[in-house]
């Protein structure tokens, strides 16, 4: 057998490893080169064509900014609402349907911008953070707002604090919002507001979650998962976070309003006007519990919604509270509710198809549920008057709920404030009216009939 040259078998060897180090260039130039962010320790996975997708990018951008807050401290959890959603129950039970990346089936949500929130308290302004943010290719757009906790009567400027951080690599979007506490023990984020001299196309602002408006929210409890194989805070109860995000509007006191109010008409601070406001916000903290853990929602109604718009308070001659709650979160145990809770029951008129009214009193405080039923392009609450059997209706244009506080507590009110206290209470509403007659001065009051006589013991019950 032919023995082989020594020289030819080098030569092969040499050329076999030159084709090989020349592919090694091609490939280099073609592929990894246009993803040189990507050159970092862990595991890349592609799609199955070989080619990275808006997807994985998307994962690797997440992937990346999650590790700069780990290594800083900064506890992020996930609030992005379709990136939630995909991870509620829901969802998950229908799983297999989905069409995502084997990889990333929620993190991947096809979008432009991922949202995470952070609570403020945990927050120091760490310089280091945004450096190594920047160095690894992160533009940042920060936004800044003034503080609504520092925002009183006698001081209406408060200080700037942070409100969003967006951060932007390689047309990927990452929103950070700042979660503050309230004296009202919720958390608090602001609207989000581009200065004039901000880059308008730094991110697609009309697909950001989160500053469209102030937002508020109960403080979630955060559990650490895997999602799509990186670390991440998520809420416990996802369903319930992503109810609350959809009905999170926040309206702030109106405090310069109440100043120059205030000015005109001064507070009562004789000593019955501080205890009447003192047994107020006890009873309304009160309703807020009961009400809460029969899951009813129920809002800052009257006079009380008047108290708050008008001077951020309660109106110390009005002599009780008003709530009100639409007719269809009745709920039949509300009453025995109020009475476990030490309150005692003083009238309850009409009934639930038709203008149902509860009073209940607590100490020398009257509160009033009234119930609201639609009607068309309006909604009402029903009136009744014990000695005559008459009936009264309070019509208000149809209006959505938001968020407020009022005495330490977080509350509802008409988001349409203004039309809704114009409706009750006429365009004279920021006029002081200390004699009123509730079957005659509001300004949407309309007689409706009379209860029968023979319904009188059923439908008008004094206590």
């Amino acid at each position: 057998m032919p023995r082989v040259n020594r020289t030819t078998v080098l030569t092969l060897l040499i050329i076999s490893s030159s084709v090989f180090l020349l592919f090694q260039l091609y490939y280099y130039r073609k592929y990894v080169s246009k993803h040189a962010f990507l050159l970092q320790p862990g595991p890349y996975i592609l799609s199955r064509t070989g080619h990275l997708t808006a997807n994985d990018i998307q994962w690797q951008t997440v992937k990346k900014f999650l590790g700069l807050a780990r290594h800083f401290g900064l506890p992020l959890f996930l609030a992005d609402t379709v990136a939630l959603t995909l991870l509620s129950q829901e969802s998950l039970r229908q799983r297999d349907r989905l069409v995502h990346e084997p990889h990333c089936s929620f993190l991947c949500t096809g979008r432009p911008v991922t949202s995470f929130a952070l609570h403020a308290n945990l927050w120091k302004y760490e310089p280091g953070f945004l450096l190594a943010a920047e160095q690894k290719g992160f533009e940042l757009l920060e936004l800044r707002g003034r503080d609504p906790r520092l925002a009183s009567m006698d001081n209406l400027s408060g200080e700037e604090i942070p409100l969003h951080f967006l951060f932007r690599l390689h047309g990927h979007v990452i929103q950070v919002v700042f979660l503050y506490e309230r004296s009202g023990n919720y958390l608090w984020h602001g609207e989000l507001r581009l200065k004039a001299h901000m880059d308008r196309s730094f991110a697609p602002f009309k697909l950001l979650d989160y500053g469209r408006h102030p937002g508020s929210y109960d403080r979630p409890e955060l559990v650490l998962t895997v999602v799509d194989g990186i670390d991440v805070r998520i809420p416990r109860n996802v369903s319930r976070f992503l109810s609350e995000q959809r009905q999170a509007r926040f309206l702030e006191c109106r405090y310069r309003d109440a100043r120059n109010f205030l000015q005109l008409y001064p507070d009562d601070v004789s000593a019955d006007a501080v205890d009447f406001r003192r047994k107020v916000k006890s009873l309304l903290h009160l309703a807020g519990r009961t009400l809460a853990q029969l899951d009813v929602p129920f809002w800052l109604s009257s006079g009380t919604c008047l108290g708050w718009f008008r001077q951020c308070s309660v109106i110390s001659y009005s002599r009780d509270v008003d709530i009100g709650i639409f007719i269809g979160d009745f709920r039949p145990d509300i009453v025995s509710a109020f009475r476990s809770a030490g309150l005692s029951l003083k009238h309850k008129f009409g009934k639930v198809e038709d203008s149902l009214e509860l009073s209940f009193l607590s100490e020398d405080v009257k509160l009033d549920i009234f119930f609201f039923y639609g009607e068309g392009d309006v909604v009402w609450n029903g009136g009744t008057q014990a000695k005559s059997g008459k009936k009264f209706k309070y019509i208000f244009p149809r209006f959505s709920l938001c968020w407020a506080e009022l005495l330490e507590l977080k509350v509802r009110v008409p988001c349409e404030t203004l039309d809704y206290v114009t409706a009750n209470y006429g365009a004279t509403w920021s006029v002081p009216v200390r004699s009123w007659d509730w079957k005659k001065s509001p300004s949407n009051v309309q007689r409706n009939g009379e209860w029968p006589r023979v319904e009188w013991a059923e439908l008008i019950q004094v206590y």
